[in-house]
């Protein structure tokens, strides 16, 4: 259920909203526009009787919402929400943010070395895998905490906010330490206790669709976060399974427009993953860009022939360079920057 107050409610009127819902033995999620104040209602709607919230001083309407997710949806907050990374905006109507960095962070020359060149390519945030979910157990896993310490010295020269994956609740105090933004990789976009961990952490959280997930599956796992009062929260497609073979996966870009009519949750795209062959990246990454996606995540590597993982799909800082001012091009085409 969402409450929409009146443009001209004041703060001891929305107040006492918000302790009605409460007396009910509901939360209620506060959400501030420009013109006015919606206060979702989470919990089970049952229980909230919408006449006497109606009738309050303050209150314009209560919209009962059909869909499973109350704080995800697109009524939730009446606007597209812009989630902050240490200054660097994505959502709405902000210029398109370009995520790179290299799939696994190996050393600390290649960190350091690859953060350089993605900042002067344009990137205005660094990705880096410091805990590595892999299919074989016997595969490179990660430099862990070590891992971290380059990834945060990488930040600390070149001012690119830092994006790595947790995979364990454990880890998250250690992983925060040194990040400042979570992601939950496609293999546990459905690992709730862990998304209610992040749920509770202070930093965002990029959550990317599992490759066998629906969009609404997605948002649900999404809905996990938010209703532990992180409200920090982007959405990532980044492929999914089906029959064709000819690419890793199959990149989903309707999901972008379809997640954005749904949801107030700004929308990233990985190429990268999509595809799985670095010569479709450029293509992939600009048909992102025009179906209007609020980030681009890639994955660049100085060497990726000897990469420690999915080299074979890595761009070279170099194509990196030469892809930034088409991909402008084409945001500037819709009316966006980059």
């Amino acid at each position: 259920m969402i409450i929409i107050t009146q443009p001209t409610a004041t703060e001891e009127q929305i107040e006492q909203i918000v302790a009605r819902v409460q007396a009910f033995g509901v939360e209620a999620e506060v959400s501030r526009s420009e013109s006015r104040v919606i206060v979702g209602v989470v919990g089970p709607e049952e229980l909230v009787r919408e006449k006497l919230l109606a009738n309050m001083p303050g209150v314009e309407a209560v919209v009962p919402v059909a869909k499973p997710y109350n704080l995800a949806s697109s009524e939730a907050r009446g606007a597209a929400s812009i989630v902050d990374i240490c200054g660097v905006s994505i959502g709405c109507d902000s210029a398109v943010a370009l995520i790179c960095g290299p799939c696994s962070v190996e050393s600390r020359e290649q960190i350091l070395s690859l953060a350089r060149k993605v900042k002067d390519a344009g990137a205005r945030l660094l990705r880096g895998g410091a805990f590595k979910p892999r299919t074989s157990p016997y595969s490179f896993q990660g430099l862990r905490e070590e891992g971290l310490r380059f990834l945060a010295e990488a930040r600390n020269e070149t001012g690119l906010p830092v994006i790595t994956e947790i995979m364990d609740a454990r880890d998250l105090p250690m992983v925060e330490r040194y990040a400042d933004c979570l992601q939950i990789g496609a293999r546990n976009m459905q690992n709730f206790s862990l998304l209610k961990e992040v749920g509770r952490s202070h930093l965002p959280v990029l959550l990317k669709r599992g490759f066998s997930a629906t969009l609404d599956e997605l948002i649900m796992s999404a809905e996990y976060i938010l209703s532990e009062g992180n409200m920090n929260v982007l959405l990532c497609e980044r492929g999914i399974r089906t029959f064709e073979t000819a690419t890793r996966y199959t990149l989903d870009l309707s999901a972008v427009p379809i997640l954005k009519a749904k949801t107030h949750l700004p929308v990233v795209v990985d190429p990268t993953h999509g595809v799985g062959l670095r010569a479709f990246v450029p293509q992939m990454s600009l048909a992102a860009v025009a179906a209007g996606a609020d980030a681009i995540m890639l994955e660049v590597h100085d060497t990726p022939d000897v990469a420690k993982s999915d080299g074979q799909q890595a761009l070279v800082p170099e194509t990196l360079s030469k892809l930034l001012p088409r991909l402008r091009a084409v945001a500037n085409a819709i009316g966006r920057d980059l």
